[in-house]
């Protein structure tokens, strides 16, 4: 099979192999060396010339004819002008053109390919032949035509039988496109192209290896490049439906067929083969056009997307027209009403003002009119004295005179003594001490202004419900600023009670919108609000959102906490030690209100250690056994009994100690403020510790013996056994 795929002209495996009219392949560049040129002479042979079928065109009057010889002979002329022009050379060139029926003409080659089959060398055409004839005077003659055009023909290296070249010469004849996986000997011309694995089929191998199903559905079958096919998209279209494909610019006979990277542009095959591209990365036209049509799909999402919120936004922005005009009217009647209210309050304290203005004008008017009344009668008893005295004056009795001369002379006197100094002074002035200080009133209101608008504080922020949750012991929460909200938020302030419906206190002041709070109580219900601030004061509050933390306590070990000698595991759930000493190893959950139980399986307990478990401060010391503080409260148990230790004091011995597979509870009830200890199930004596307050978290020291794991979201136990009394 291999022979069968090799050029007959280089030897080699078939590059780009097209067919010949006599079914068998040669390479196309192999091709172009092979191709020979016909003289115009011999454009228009007799009807023995043309293939078999065809009708050789009506001679002229002064055509030509000769008469073939034999093989490698000389032609004899009919014509002593034809003999003049053609001589032995022409008639040789005729021989290719002889078998009539067939169609084809025979040659004897002259060269050796590589492999041993003769080519003949391109023939110039000869000067002066028909077509130089027919050229009008003084046209320049038209340069030699280069294999491929019209009067150029073709011979098989194999049978010998030649083709005259159309007006598309080499292009014209069919590409040899085998199946990549055939197996036949030969293989079966291609049928269809998988764009998408860039492998040529025949129909039987498309079926076979290629079905239309599975992870194939969605793979595009295109014609074989170099074939007539529809256009991309165009499948399903009725003749005329689709556009019809587009040529290639440089090679208008073909249609594009692949896409060069390099260049950016589709090609075509001959656009390859001229070599111009030879070198470029190229991939299927269809290929490419699914990926640039994926890529502009996907590029028209991100602009739909922004369109959509350009939508959104001038809608926003209509809505917005409408709130400035509706809030221009509310604040125009605003502003008219509070520049009424001022009218009014300064017409108000006009009306006052006029009122002392006139009160004053009264009270002044009574005194000059009380003080012209009582000046009027002294003047007039004055007067009326005087004129009595000058009449006694006159008098020329000297005793008489004297009798009544001393009560004249002292009544006189005393209405002298009446005319005092100031009496004739007014008591009042015309003018009135009444100045009104109106320059702050003008200055204030020459600087009213909307101060007050320019920075107002910050509506009233809105709770993220779908982002607020709970988790064991935490909340978080998160909220926004109201949309076309123009008010500066320097921050925010969150607040929350004390889990039993007591007062607010501030637990975060901040920039951020989303805050967690640790180490809240169990089992507790928490009430949450918020409020933002700027420089113009703090804004009202947010609804207020109820929270509940979790009913039970979920923890593990805490390795930030423990001692370095600590080795745990299973996500922080199992706990051993690498050291003969015991070490300290805490949770991760703090308890200060509330029933909480958890619980230690013993995995592994070898040669009878101590291990202690129970409840500490954050500050326990971790290098000793548990309990010898005062900072832990605990029992350590052997494998016959246990001890309860505070203060490394030992009290109520117990019997029931631990080995494998042992389980030890512990019960810290805060409500009651006292512990409790379980080894299996039984308790270990009363209550081990009264009255603890404080904020506690799980505890536990073991050395290497001992491998513990714990279990935590456990429901407080119910139904407990008898509890052990303490042996003496």
């Amino acid at each position: 099979m291999e022979e069968e795929l090799k050029c007959p002209v280089c030897g080699s495996l078939f590059r780009e192999p097209i067919i010949l009219p006599c079914s068998h392949n040669v390479c196309l560049p192999c091709a172009r060396t092979i191709a020979v040129q016909t003289p115009e002479s011999e454009q228009h042979l007799p009807a023995l010339l043309h293939p078999r079928g065809t009708a050789a065109p009506a001679p002229s009057p002064t055509t030509t004819t000769t008469t073939p010889g034999p093989p490698g002979g000389s032609a004899a002329p009919l014509d002593p002008e034809c003999s003049a022009g053609g001589g032995g050379d022409h008639a040789d060139k005729l021989s290719l053109h002889s078998e009539t029926d067939s169609g084809y003409g025979s040659y004897t080659p002259s060269l050796k390919s590589p492999n041993g089959v003769r080519v003949l060398p391109l023939v110039p055409a000869p000067p002066g032949g028909a077509a130089a004839a027919a050229a009008p005077r003084g046209a320049v003659p038209s340069p030699s035509p280069i294999p491929g055009p019209v009067g150029s023909s073709l011979t098989c290296p194999q049978c010998h039988r030649s083709a005259s070249l159309e007006q598309r010469g080499l292009r014209g004849f069919q590409r040899n496109r085998l199946c990549q996986l055939c197996d036949r000997s030969p293989a079966e011309p291609a049928a269809v192209l998988c764009e998408q694995c860039e492998v040529l089929y025949c129909a039987a191998c498309q079926l076979r290896c290629h079905p239309a199903r599975g992870p194939f559905a969605k793979h595009r079958l295109a014609p074989p490049p170099g074939q007539p096919g529809p256009p991309p998209g165009a499948e399903g279209k009725g003749a005329g439906g689709g556009r019809k494909p587009a040529t290639c610019a440089e090679h208008e006979l073909e249609q594009y067929s692949m896409y060069c990277l390099s260049c950016r542009s589709p090609v075509c095959y001959q656009c390859l083969e001229d070599g111009r591209h030879g070198k470029h990365d190229v991939k299927a036209l269809g290929a490419m056009w699914k990926q640039h049509k994926a890529q502009l799909s996907q590029a028209l999402n991100g602009v739909s997307d922004k369109a959509k919120e350009a939508k959104e936004f001038l809608v926003q922005l209509k809505n917005l027209l409408q709130q400035i005009q509706e809030n221009g009217l509310d604040y125009e009647a605003c502003l008219v009403a509070q520049c009424d209210a001022l009218v009014d309050a300064l017409t108000r304290q006009k009306a006052k003002l006029l009122t002392k203005v006139t009160k004053e004008r009264e009270h002044k008017l009574k005194v000059v009119w009380d003080q012209i009344n009582h000046c009027t009668l002294k003047l007039r008893q004055s007067t009326g004295l005087m004129e009595y005295c000058l009449e006694v004056i006159k008098e020329n009795d000297p005793s008489g005179f004297l009798q009544i001369s001393d009560a004249l002379i002292k009544r006189v006197q005393v209405s002298q003594e009446q005319w005092v100094k100031g009496a004739l002074e007014p008591k009042v002035s015309a003018e009135f001490d009444l100045t009104l200080d109106s320059e702050p009133l003008l200055e204030a209101i020459h600087h009213l202004d909307f101060i007050q608008m320019k920075c107002r504080v910050p509506p009233v922020p809105l709770l993220q419900l779908e982002k607020c949750c709970t988790r064991n012991n935490s909340v978080t929460l998160a909220w926004r600023m109201p949309p076309l909200s123009h008010n500066p938020v320097e921050g925010y302030i969150l607040e929350l009670d004390d889990g039993d419906g007591g007062q607010f206190r501030e637990v975060y002041v901040g920039k951020e919108t989303l805050c967690t709070i640790d180490g809240l109580h169990f089992n507790s219900t928490y009430n949450a609000r918020v409020k933002a601030f700027n420089s113009s004061g703090v804004g009202p509050y947010s609804k207020t959102v109820i929270l509940q933390t979790s009913d039970v306590a979920w923890f593990t070990f805490d390795p930030s906490s423990a001692h370095r000698d600590i080795v745990l595991s299973n996500d922080n759930q199992t706990a051993t030690c690498s050291s003969y000493d015991d070490r300290v190893v805490l949770g991760t959950a703090a308890f200060s209100k509330g029933v909480h139980y958890w619980e230690l399986h013993v995995d592994r307990y070898d040669n009878h250690p101590d291990p202690a478990f129970g409840i500490a401060r954050i500050n326990v010391v971790k290098d000793m056994m548990l309990g010898k503080d005062d900072k832990a409260w605990a029992m350590y148990v052997d494998n016959n009994r246990s001890w309860f230790m505070h203060c490394n004091s030992h009290t109520n011995r117990t019997e029931g100690g631990v080995s494998k597979g042992a389980t030890v509870g512990v019960l810290l009830d805060l409500n009651k403020h006292n512990l409790t200890f379980y080894i299996n199930g039984q308790q270990q004596g009363p209550p081990a510790f009264e009255n603890i307050e404080g904020v506690f978290m799980p505890a536990l020291s073991l050395n290497r013996n001992v491998q513990v794991t714990l279990q935590t979201g456990l429901e407080v136990p119910q139904c407990v056994k008898q509890p052990k009394l303490p042996s003496n």
